[in-house]
């Protein structure tokens, strides 16, 4: 079956043109005069420094930004250089964002600061990581861990950029596992609003997160491109992965079932069905096909059976392991352990104190262990782990770059 690549109608590219003659392209966009901060006496929009290119800028120069190239974006078991981690995923809802935002005409800069921070706060071990720690956090402290969430707490509250609350909100309400069909914004301008809501979601969970709904356009657009970035790159992971055999084993019937087809079917069909309006909208087809595609990823790519079983057996302890043991050296003021040399420490240099002293050591133990075991990339969780328990029996056993050759 040869594969569709729909393309923008003529008509909808002259009314662009149009649009662009009169002066009213982009004015949906969201203004950069419009940032609002936490300190607003200091990273004042400029000419030479736009307010959300500030933030991109923050976001690429934060110490963490480094870790995304070695956590999983969904196999983590596997030595093979092809397969996405999460840096990559990060820069595809980046470059699949800004041509959206290009095209209706929004602030590129602000859907680009959004994509690359709202990743920031993922575990080690993709979301199998984020539910063990969820569940550790929620034993010990009746709150939730959830990426998103702690994604915000990196970059206002950890290491305090004093970014804008526009890119936060984005971050916090990219919530790229719920899909809906239509998105519209409902702008509010209040930090304490935001607070009200990461709160929510530390004390409900999912259920609170469920909820949240972006502040801006440009904010919708990277929820929307989070699916979009997602959903035929997994395939094809799992295509290189040899856990499948084609693409046979999909269905679509508007987006198609391949990488390129979906990103360029999708983006057409939301611009097409968006341009112009104050609300991002898909197409009944495509929506249907979206979600149909996502459940399909399930059995065929998330949870293969020919994938291995690690996670439970053999990760989850490795994360209590070490969540006991680290907790314990905080309580006794352990200060040569790992989680002072490498993370309080850490915290404390890097640290930007605009509004005054941020003693870090005095919040709760259970929440500085699980910000440092958040923070670390697979392959450190494993160095720290046979290090600090060298007899262990867990051992995460990786699929070698050679197991296909015969």
């Amino acid at each position: 079956m040869q594969t569709k690549y729909d393309k923008l109608p003529q008509e909808l590219l002259d009314q662009m043109e149009q649009d662009k003659q009169k002066g009213t392209f982009g004015k949906m966009a969201f203004s950069d005069e419009k940032a609002l901060r936490r300190n607003p006496q200091r990273d004042k929009n400029s000419v030479l420094r736009p307010s959300f290119v500030r933030d991109c800028e923050k976001i690429l120069h934060l110490p963490v930004y480094n870790r995304y190239n070695d956590k999983t974006q969904v196999f983590s078991f596997y030595q093979n250089d092809d397969l996405s981690r999460r840096g990559l995923h990060v820069q595809l809802v980046s470059r699949i964002a800004r041509n959206i935002g290009r095209l209706l005409g929004l602030n590129q800069d602000l859907i680009e600061a959004i994509a690359l921070g709202h990743d920031l706060g993922h575990t080690p071990f993709g979301h199998a990581g984020e539910r063990i720690l969820d569940r550790l956090l929620y034993e010990n402290t009746g709150c939730h861990f959830m990426h998103n969430v702690h994604s915000v707490r990196v970059l206002d509250v950890l290491y305090r950029r004093n970014v804008s609350l526009q890119t936060l909100d984005g971050i916090l309400c990219h919530n790229g596992e719920f899909e809906l069909q239509e998105y519209r914004p409902m702008a509010h301008m209040d930090f304490s609003l935001m607070d009200h809501r990461v709160q929510a979601c530390r004390e409900q969970g999912e259920e609170a997160s469920k909820q949240l709904v972006p502040a801006t356009l440009e904010a919708c657009v990277v929820r929307v491109s989070d699916m979009i970035a997602y959903l035929g790159k997994d395939r094809q992971d799992a295509l290189n992965a040899h856990i499948i055999e084609d693409m046979d084993c999909f269905s679509a019937r508007e987006i198609g079932t391949h990488n390129a087809a979906i990103i360029n079917n999708i983006m057409v069909d939301l611009v097409v069905n968006s341009y112009g309006k104050d609300h991002l909208r898909l197409s009944e087809g495509v929506y249907r096909d979206l979600k149909q595609g996502k459940k399909e990823n399930g059995p065929y790519s998330y949870y293969n059976k020919a994938l291995d079983t690690s996670y439970d057996q053999t990760v989850a302890p490795m994360f209590r392991e070490l969540y006991e043991r680290l907790l314990t050296d905080l309580r006794e003021q352990n200060e040569g352990s790992p989680i002072y040399q490498h993370h309080v420490l850490h915290l404390k240099q890097n640290t930007v104190l605009y509004d005054g002293e941020f003693d870090y050591g005095k919040q709760d133990p259970h929440q500085i262990v699980v910000d440092y075991l958040a923070a670390m990339t697979d392959s450190y969780f494993c160095e720290l782990h046979g290090l600090l328990f060298p007899d262990s029996l867990h051992q995460i056993n990786m699929v070698s770059y050679f197991n296909d050759i015969k």
